[in-house]
């Protein structure tokens, strides 16, 4: 009877031996950190600081008033900005979950938050980063201009064109104004897989490689930066561009546009409502201080954008003098800046070579930057998603990710591809959806998880408890405003037709699907859940509270919002309930 029992659990210790090991071969790999904080700062600062910071901050200060353009521009960054990038960061901090699942933790009901619509959308359209790599300098074209007739069958009406421009749109983007998109140009087909390639080798391990590269990619740029700043201001002429650049036109401040301007500037330079930040700051350790890693984070954005507008205008304001042109023929916005206006202007410098050499690796590496943390991003979402699946084959899945950027990015580089760009840059991750999605983050943090809680979370994580306006922030302030610049801007949305630029037919209708798709991904998910019934707002038990019996949500020593118990004591609950009603039957 003793052997047959001693037998009996020696095979029953045998049997759960087994069944551990099983689980635990089933079990997902345990989640990567950063090695420490300046990996995590400086992969931020790669993605929040781009080529937005360097062409398009400067030409909207030129347009909309000059110095006075700062006054919206920090209002929306100090009620707007900065709450929402606070928010997204804590929360991938606090749940250790990418864009989705970190969603899905505190509120099932908004767990698609078309985060990463918006976050493919941004990493899709972006081939500056291949005509970078094929741009050369202009400086071997004569300074003459060349006639573009816009008849062919008669002389006039013609119009000049710069040996930039004619480069620009004729040898690199061979733009044909055609109703379709027209061929794939090879060569800039080459420089987008080398762009992919670079990409993939970037991440493909993870946060080890993220962190190591983003060393050199989001330090390198501020020299260039610098560099052509001490050699702008040392030019002639540069004293006027700068003077054009800040000049104050305090009548602007009365056109609701100045102000649309800076809200999209502040929520599309801040990398705000893409999933981007929760990916990030869900590598963090638990007891980061990440509160003030955001806060120096949105001063060396903003910093950074008033800076490349003295490198910008100081060198436009050299070229203006040169010329003998008046600041209003020199500035443009978009990549006309980049790569007509400035170029134009490196030519005139003496061995225009190295700057443009100089001056085109700081692009190719602001472009960089940006890509490959938002596929970083989409990855970190998706194996938070499917983690027993995808964590163990992350190199496979980075790979099929790029693929297949590469082979959407391709209509971009088309013969027609330069419209499609001009589409999508208008209105796929436009401020329209990131105000759209900005709105619904708030509120679902603020009223449903509950302002006072994730204030709780926030203080059992870095120790103290944040800047009180914050909240307010989160309850009125940001949601009232990007729901009134939402309002405007889609009363009030721009029109495609220009005078002077040809327009396909098709981007008609392409421009209310980009802006849409992303939008009507929240109200679906919303219904979905309400279908499904209990637990849609519930937070998950894995989730740590600090005081878990406090009121969600108090205004004014007021409860607004009761606490709220987690899935698990609810089941409980229901469990302990039920047997005690079948005891007493």
């Amino acid at each position: 009877m003793e052997e047959s029992r001693d037998g009996g659990i020696a095979n029953g210790e045998a049997m759960e031996t087994e069944s551990q090991k099983g689980s635990t071969e089933k079990r997902p790999e345990a989640r990567e950190k950063w090695t420490n904080k300046t990996e995590f700062l400086l992969s931020m600062a790669g993605e929040i600081i781009g080529l937005g910071n360097v062409w398009r901050f400067p030409y909207l200060c030129y347009k909309n008033g000059g110095g006075v353009f700062f006054i919206p521009y920090f209002i929306f960054l100090f009620f707007c900005g900065i709450p929402v990038f606070f928010l997204e960061t804590a929360l991938g901090q606090y749940t250790s979950e990418g864009g989705i699942t970190a969603w899905r933790k505190i509120c099932p009901m908004f767990e698609v938050n078309c985060h990463n619509i918006s976050a493919a959308y941004t990493g899709l359209h972006r081939p500056d980063v291949d005509w970078s790599f094929l741009y050369n300098e202009t400086d071997k074209y004569s300074d003459n201009y060349s006639m573009s007739f816009q008849n062919e069958s008669e002389f006039p009406p013609f119009k000049l064109i710069s040996p930039e421009q004619e480069y620009w749109f004729h040898r690199m983007l061979r733009v044909a104004n055609s109703g379709g998109l027209g061929s794939v140009n090879a060569d800039l087909a080459m420089c987008l897989l080398l762009a992919w390639v670079i990409c993939y080798f970037c991440i493909f391990k993870g946060v080890k490689t993220t962190g190591k590269v983003v060393y050199f990619t989001a330090t390198f740029p501020y020299l260039m930066l610098f560099i052509l700043f001490i050699r702008g201001v040392t030019l002639p002429g540069a004293a006027t561009g700068i003077t054009y650049y800040l000049y104050p036109d305090i009548s602007k401040l009365s056109n609701p546009d100045v102000w649309r301007d800076a809200g999209t500037q502040v929520f599309f330079s801040y990398a705000v409502c893409q999933g981007v930040l929760t990916a990030l700051g869900s590598y963090n350790k638990y007891n980061n201080d990440c509160y003030k890693d955001c806060i120096a984070l949105c001063i060396l954005n903003s910093s950074t954008s008033i800076f490349a507008g003295f490198v910008v205008f100081s060198i436009l304001g050299f070229m203006a003098h040169q010329l003998g042109l008046p600041m209003e023929d020199i500035a443009s916005s978009g990549p006309g800046l980049a790569f007509i206006a400035y170029p134009r202007a490196l030519s005139l410098l003496p061995g225009p070579q190295f700057w443009s050499v100089l001056f085109f690796f700081m692009v190719l590496l602001l472009g960089l930057d940006s890509q490959f943390v938002c596929v970083e991003s989409l990855a970190t979402a998706l194996t938070d998603l499917f983690p027993g699946v995808l964590r163990k084959r992350r190199e496979l899945l980075v790979l099929k990710i790029a693929v297949i950027c590469f082979l959407l990015g391709l209509p971009f580089i088309t013969k027609g591809g330069f419209h499609l760009f001009t589409v999508m840059d208008t209105y796929g991750p436009s401020g329209t959806n990131l105000l759209f999605i900005a709105c619904f983050e708030t509120i679902v943090v603020a009223w449903v998880y509950g302002a006072n809680r994730f204030y709780d979370n926030i203080e059992d994580m870095i120790g103290y408890a944040p800047f009180p306006v914050l909240k307010y922030c989160w309850l009125f302030i940001t949601p009232l405003i990007c729901a009134a610049t939402l309002l405007y801007n889609l009363m009030g949305s721009k029109s495609l037709s220009s005078a002077d630029q040809f327009v396909p037919d098709w981007s008609y209708k392409l421009a209310p699907l980009l802006t849409l798709i992303p939008m009507v991904c929240i109200p679906v998910f919303l219904f979905i859940s309400l279908g499904t019934g209990r637990g849609i707002i519930t937070p998950s038990s894995d989730l740590k509270q600090l005081r878990p019996n406090s009121p969600r949500l108090t205004l004014f020593n007021r409860v607004i919002i009761k606490p709220q118990r987690s899935r698990h004591i609810q089941e409980d609950g229901e469990e302990k309930a039920n047997k005690e009603h079948t005891s007493r039957v």
